[in-house]
């Protein structure tokens, strides 16, 4: 157990360090997620705006906002509607 409390301390000050801008060795991965078109992504389901923000878990006001560039989709949601947009049938393959 002292082994694993051990590890688990030196991650956790490894993480402190590197927040304060030391250098510690930690590898750091960025990720670039793409802009996307939600208007377009959800063209080319061909789903009605309803069933499209049904099938991703948003109400569909959170769909038009998106659509009519009110707002714009961060985070997961980004994620998916980039993962959609590479392969349209992605959410009926997954979810029937």
């Amino acid at each position: 157990m002292s082994e694993v409390y051990d590890s688990l301390m030196d991650g956790l000050n490894e993480a402190l360090a590197f927040a304060r801008g030391e250098k510690t060795g930690a590898i750091v991965h960025h990720v670039e997620v793409p802009t996307v078109d939600v208007a377009a992504i959800r063209a080319s389901t061909g789903l009605s705006q309803g069933a499209f923000a049904r099938s991703i878990g948003v109400a569909k006001g959170t769909l038009l906002n998106w659509e009519h560039g009110r707002r714009r989709p961060t985070g997961p949601a980004q994620v998916l509607l980039a993962m959609i947009a590479k392969k349209p049938s992605l959410v009926s393959e997954l979810l029937r």
